[in-house]
């Protein structure tokens, strides 16, 4: 495999050197950031991008930054009981909602639900029932999050699974809906290594011990977490699965793209992992990225609520920096240190950013906002 990228990114290199990218502004070496120039801003808006990753609770002012970005969001709900924002998925969803109902289409809706209630009777029947309610309002796609694999156990003490029988009929419903399930399973390698302060991830474990695997006694290993999602996507052949976060395979392209090639209904998100690309070789990251452009879509996991202290101008940077390296030749930086953009062709942005959104989450793209 290495050798075939070696071969794409000299291809890349010749043509790209030769006719250069339209639209494009010229280099720089000094360090770029900050929200959008006029003319970034033209670019990125002729896009049509769309983030399949974002948690938003409160549409002032981040439905104006939407039209602003010409940019459509998957607006994300996530059943977490150790944070009192998540905890309660009715009042998230009437959240969302209010989002959703004021963008003028440019948010839609990935539902979710409660795992911690498994093993009561007819929980699969509930389930479906509140899921398809939720379709017929307009939601697109499902969450399930990482507390399936690393924290809810059964009465005997063992760890619920992604592939536990009891979630079978919820796959199948979501399936039956032409419905797309986005699994954010396991969590990065740090997550069960001894600290280190050089890890993108350092400062999240320090602030979230709950989530920290490390020296835990009896918790499930990362490869096991992960073998029970590719045991779902083995069993559920005709549901559509987005791995948030790379599918969690961040540290490893090699071996994400095993799994690219090996499950035709896989796609992954780069939401949150923006540092472990650019941390990468400029010619691997072109290379992995020409590869495997049709299973590349573009996530942010932004989040957003009701006193956010987040200003729309910081809000937009997060979309102008993960730009920048996308789409120019800039100098960025990561940790004081410079990073220089991969300008990839408009072909391959337009696939991350846009159609292979479309792709993945059928009804995205609500016509209201064109």
């Amino acid at each position: 495999m290495k050798s075939c990228w070696r071969f794409v990114v000299l291809a890349l290199v010749l043509g790209w050197a030769g006719t250069g990218v339209i639209g494009q502004q010229p280099a720089t070496n000094q360090p770029v950031s900050g929200p959008f120039s006029q003319a970034e801003l033209e670019r990125f808006r002729a896009l049509a991008p769309m983030d399949v990753h974002a948690h938003v609770f409160a549409p002032d002012p981040f439905v104006a930054l939407l039209k602003r970005l010409n940019l459509h969001i998957l607006d994300i709900l996530v059943v977490d009981d150790m944070s009192p924002a998540h905890r309660d998925l009715k009042i998230q969803r009437s959240q969302a909602l209010a989002v959703v109902h004021a963008s003028d289409g440019y948010a839609v809706l990935c539902t979710s639900f409660d795992p911690y209630s498994f093993s009561r009777p007819g929980y699969a029947h509930n389930v479906i029932r509140d899921l398809d309610n939720d379709f017929a309002a307009g939601a697109i796609a499902v969450k399930l999050w990482k507390n399936v694999g690393m924290e809810i156990k059964d009465a005997n003490g063992h760890y619920l699974m992604a592939d536990n029988p009891v979630f079978k009929p919820i796959y199948q419903d979501i399936a039956a809906h032409n419905k797309t399930l986005v699994a954010h399973l396991a969590d990065p390698d740090s997550g069960w290594q001894p600290p280190n302060p050089a890890s993108p991830d350092y400062e999240y474990y320090r602030d979230h011990p709950s989530a920290y695997m490390y020296g835990k006694q009896g918790v499930p290993s990362k490869e096991e977490i992960l073998r029970a999602r590719d045991h779902v996507l083995e069993q559920n052949p005709n549901l559509r699965v987005v791995g948030a976060h790379l599918g969690s395979m961040e540290s490893n392209l090699q071996d994400l793209g095993r799994h690219l090639d090996r499950y035709p209904n896989f796609a992954v998100d780069i939401a949150a992992r923006m540092p472990y690309l650019e941390r990468q070789p400029r010619e691997t990251m072109i290379a992995f990225i020409t590869r495997y452009q049709d299973r590349l879509i573009y996530g942010t996991d932004i989040g957003f609520s009701a006193g956010s202290a987040e200003t729309p101008r910081q809000l937009e940077a997060v979309y102008a920096n993960d730009w920048r390296y996308f789409a120019t030749s800039d100098t960025i930086e990561y940790k004081g240190k410079p990073v220089q953009g991969l300008a990839l062709p408009e072909t391959v942005l337009r696939k991350i950013y846009h159609e292979n959104a479309v792709k993945w989450f059928p009804g995205i793209l609500n016509t209201a906002a064109q």
